[in-house]
């Protein structure tokens, strides 16, 4: 009986030394699988496979922490770090994409169309006019006379329907129209602002006794409109004067005024503060400018009590606010006209 009592006590401890192996094999397995969870979840995230572990026989620092646990920690904090970096790096890409998708601009397609000057143009003659402070005081006497002169002269619009005006070029006959109130009052302005050293060149392009007329040599447009239009603006305007010449209704009279030979252009400008030069509004005055007999200015001051009244809404009140007088030959304004083209061509 004894016997037997033996075998069953070490059959049993047998049988639970084998269920406390198979309960530590089952242990370690799930704790293998819960590392495996884990590391599919933390993907990006995951730092180390291991984890450091405590010798108990090596002595702890005086700070608790090994050496081994510091290092473990500044690996930790460097990767957690570079991670965070490209997380900010991916949603700063991102925001810059976004960005770049609001800030994509709609083009709308426009056809311009080159008309002949009309009554139904006159408003829009009119606020081109008044952008600039030289003409603002007389802006609708002035929209009036530049339709009137159907012969020379031409005006940007679109075949959308509407009278829209975004652009004009017109010269007009100093003398043909000398009695108009507002030329009387431009002629006056001139000369009296006119420097001592040009005041006779000037007084004789404007006296009318010149073999060739001379011409106010008029333009505004929107600041956007696109630079191959503005030439063709400017190329149509030489077309209507070579045409008119030829083909002259009124013979040989009509024909000799509206063959200029000289031209007065009006450029609005400001002068830069810091280095004091003139700044012309217009790019292609500029280009006109380089190739005139003379140039001055007109200040602020002298608008205000000569024929434009002053600075208005085109340029805010700007005390600033200059007009350069640019006179040029025939020959001077057709060198302009192919620098122009070649600034804007090639």
């Amino acid at each position: 009986m004894a016997k037997k009592r033996e075998q069953k006590r070490k059959h049993s401890e047998e049988e639970a030394e084998k269920e406390a192996q198979l309960h530590q094999q089952q242990d370690l397995e799930a704790s293998s699988s819960d590392d495996d969870v884990s590391s599919e979840e933390e993907g990006e995230d995951l730092i180390l496979e291991g984890v450091l572990m405590r010798n108990p026989e090596v002595e702890s620092s005086s700070d608790d922490d090994s050496e081994d646990e510091r290092e473990y920690e500044h690996i930790k904090k460097k990767a957690k770090a570079s991670t965070n970096q490209k997380t900010k790096s991916k949603t700063k890409k991102k925001q810059k994409k976004k960005k770049q998708s609001d800030d994509v601009t709609e083009i709308i397609p426009v056809n311009f169309t080159f008309n002949d000057m009309n009554e139904k143009y006159f408003h829009g003659i009119k606020n081109h006019l008044l952008t600039q402070p030289v003409y603002a005081g007389h802006s609708s006497a002035l929209a009036d006379t530049i339709i009137e002169n159907i012969s020379v002269g031409t005006l940007v619009s679109t075949d959308d329907g509407e009278d829209n005006i975004y652009g004009f070029a017109s010269v007009l006959n100093v003398t043909t129209y000398s009695s108009n109130d507002a030329i009387k009052s431009l002629k006056k302005l001139w000369l009296n602002t006119c420097p001592k050293e040009h005041k006779r060149e000037m007084e004789t392009v404007l006296s009318g006794k010149t073999k060739r007329p001379a011409g106010i040599f008029m333009h505004g447009r929107m600041v956007n409109l696109p630079l191959e239009i503005t030439y063709v603006l400017h190329e149509q305007l030489v077309k209507d004067m070579d045409w008119a010449v030829d083909n002259a209704e009124g013979g040989e009279e009509e024909r000799k005024s509206l063959n200029f030979g000289a031209f007065v252009l009006l450029a609005p400008c400001s002068r830069d503060n810091t280095t004091h030069s003139i700044v012309y509004k217009n790019f292609d005055d500029e280009i006109f400018a380089g190739c005139a007999e003379f140039v001055y200015t007109i200040g602020s001051a002298d608008l205000k009590k000569g024929a434009g009244g002053g600075p208005k809404s085109g340029d805010g009140g700007n005390n600033d606010y200059l007009v350069n007088v640019i006179v040029m030959t025939k020959t001077g304004h057709r060198e302009g006209m192919k620098e122009l083209k070649k600034m804007i061509h090639g």
